[in-house]
């Protein structure tokens, strides 16, 4: 079972760099159409195909520290007698 990610982005920290819409490998970073308090079009996240594995490259390359990720992760069975 493949990781279900999400991303929370922090729009007033964010500068509108475009790093992170740059190396989702899902495309599910946009630009916003409108600004935040310091005139920036912050990044947003759009996962409407839920493809999102939380794989956190956003997160790494962003320089405001303005992305938290979160993941799950399905757990597997342990085998009985182990």
């Amino acid at each position: 079972m493949a990781s279900k990610g999400r991303i929370v982005i922090d729009s007033e920290r964010c500068k509108g760099c475009e790093l992170c819409a740059s190396v989702c490998p899902h495309h599910s970073i946009h630009m916003a159409e409108t600004f935040n308090a310091k005139g920036y079009r912050p990044a947003v996240w759009v996962d409407t195909d839920e493809q999102c594995t939380g794989c956190a490259t956003c997160a790494v390359i962003c320089p405001d520290a303005a992305i938290k990720v979160y993941r799950q992760v399905a757990l597997r069975a342990v085998p009985s007698g182990v």
